[in-house]
């Protein structure tokens, strides 16, 4: 009998990253990673509006090539036993489309528009939109927010639509719907002609678009078009059904299969968001908060559905029946900056080797360049290093992680972070240190949100580069948190979570937890706490709320 194999389509914030998997036992035969170009270039983005849009032909171009490179690398013969593809993206990252359902950034009288463009999960320009959107939802008699934690935020769908209807007439007079990236890259394999047509998962319907089981689908028109007649009409342009990831959308079409080198055959799954395929490929199990860790964080955690039944939790990022595993509960919260917070440290240090050895009189731009590179490459490997060697104690540096707002508990995407107990004896590594610390009780955070609501954590699962790639992070975390976190030995988790909801819409599988134990690779370590320096977290973690109570406070007035 031959093997059969599946691909994983994994989009994430740089770049899209494709693996073909044996989905017998998981073995990864071949992968490929694009960078999205445009983005790389900074195109369409204002950091200081942020504003952060992403061209589609970054994602059709990526798209088309890892999967050809994977092909490519793993042969004719496995080529020839593909038998699904899936996809999962960023989210929540909607795109305006037309009635055909293409993107109007596609056409040709929109393809420089970035208000036409897909509007990437960390774009916060729709706070005021949100911010109306929560204030409205309190007057009506049916809490259209209960099921996203109560509070609406501006990384979500309909702030975002809400927004570039209101900056743009061009996008008012052209859009037809608007679409996750997650819904539409699966239409776009499978041939889809009609906006109408296209199949939305129930991750990103439930998660960020307001749609329940108990309203029969999103909220009535009324709810939209009272808040503003912009909105008028376009639940009916929308959804009613929803779909969880192990379902089919459809087959390759003929266009995409001749671009690809593969057979009509050949099923494309429904899609969903990466943290949630992502908890998938980690080998989530109820009640482990499985983190997905990143630029931001997504934590993901199920739970049985009677062990839910009527309750709510508030402050998270909703609970959607099926949107990681089918027929349980997902429950998701997050962080809005943990690796980006890094990374804005990187590029603070690092602003004035850029700015002023590119003005060098005394050196050619190719070893200014490779200079540059090394800084890169080097700056947080040698900031943890330094940080790993720091005495600290109750009173030394302290941050708050809300450099990109706050996701969970209670999004809220206008605050800020910050920094406290600076001296002249602050250097980098000291505020390296914080920053992490900072990160580590933000997640401590979400953890609190959940047991105070009677929603147990009994472990965590750490997924993603970060938790691969830092165990200084790791083992903080472990401190902080006072338990194990376990970390996935996959480093794709996300495009392996992909690969097994493949697999389950060929039918190979019954049920994704059948792919999930037949196709997962483990673990490969486990950070316990240190004891010696749990009982200093704690206090300094009591600080660490007092100090974000006091920055709210100030923001609020």
């Amino acid at each position: 009998m031959k093997d059969s194999f599946v691909i994983g389509v994994d989009y994430g914030t740089d770049s899209v990253r494709s693996i073909i998997v044996n989905t017998a036992n998981g073995q990864e035969v071949a992968a490929s990673v694009f960078y999205y170009p445009r983005w790389r270039d900074g195109l369409y983005c204002n950091a200081s509006l942020q504003q952060f849009r992403q061209h589609p032909l970054d994602y059709v171009e990526g798209l088309e090539a890892t999967i050809k490179d994977c092909l490519k690398q793993a042969g004719s013969a496995v080529a020839e036993n593909i038998k699904a593809i899936s996809v999962d993206t960023t989210g929540s990252s909607p795109v305006a489309i037309d009635e055909t359902g293409t993107p109007l950034a596609l056409r040709s009288d929109f393809k420089e528009n970035p208000n036409a463009m897909f509007v990437l999960w960390k774009d916060h320009t729709s706070t005021k939109e949100a911010a109306e959107i929560n204030s409205h939802a309190t007057k009506f008699d049916v809490n259209y927010l209960q099921f996203v934690g109560g509070i609406y935020s501006s990384e979500w769908f309909w702030a975002k639509l809400l927004h570039i209807l209101r900056e743009d007439e061009s996008i008012r007079k052209n859009i037809y719907s608007f679409a996750e990236h997650c819904d539409w890259i699966p239409f776009l394999l499978s041939g889809g002609e009609t906006a109408a047509a296209m199949k939305r998962g129930v991750c990103s319907a439930g998660h960020k678009a307001l749609w329940a089981e108990d309203f029969k689908g999103l909220p009535p028109d009324d709810f939209f078009s009272s808040l503003d007649p912009l909105l008028k009409g376009f639940t009916q342009k929308l959804f009613t059904e929803t779909y969880t990831a192990d379902k089919s959308v459809g087959n390759l079409c003929a266009e995409w299969a001749e671009r690809l080198g593969l057979s009509t055959n050949v099923v494309i799954g429904v899609g969903a968001f990466d943290a949630h395929m992502g908890a998938v490929g980690g080998q989530i199990e109820p009640y482990h908060l499985s983190k997905v860790m990143g630029t931001s964080t997504c934590d993901m955690l199920v739970t049985p559905l009677e062990d839910l039944k009527g309750k709510l939790v508030k402050g998270i990022c909703g609970q959607v029946n099926g949107s990681v595993i089918p027929d349980m509960m997902g429950l998701e919260a997050g962080q809005s900056a943990f690796g980006d917070a890094y990374a804005w440290l990187k590029n603070t240090l690092l602003w004035p080797a850029k700015n002023i050895l590119s003005q060098s009189t005394i050196a050619d731009k190719k070893v200014i360049d490779a200079l540059l590179n090394e800084l890169n490459d080097k700056a947080i490997v040698t900031l943890t290093k330094e940080a790993e060697k720091i005495s600290f104690d109750e009173n030394s540096e302290l941050a708050v992680d809300w450099l990109n707002g706050r996701r969970t508990p209670d999004a809220n995407q206008l605050l800020k972070g910050a920094f406290a107990g600076l001296n002249l004896g602050t250097d980098a590594p000291r505020m390296f240190r914080a920053l992490v610390e900072a990160t580590c009780f933000g997640a401590k955070n979400i953890v609190d949100c959940f047991v105070e609501q009677d929603v147990p954590v009994k472990g965590l699962i750490g997924l993603g580069g970060v938790a691969k790639k830092s165990p200084f992070i790791m083992q903080m975390m472990a401190d902080v948190m006072n338990m194990p976190i376990r970390i996935h030995k996959s480093e794709q988790t996300c495009a392996a979570g992909a690969a097994m909801f493949a697999a389950t819409a060929a039918g190979i599988y019954n049920k994704v937890e059948d792919a999930m134990n037949s196709m997962g690779q483990g673990f490969d370590a486990v950070y316990h706490p240190n004891p010696s320096v749990v009982e200093l977290y704690k206090k300094r973690y009591e600080k660490y709320k007092t100090l974000g109570s006091f920055i709210e406070k100030q923001l609020s007035v």
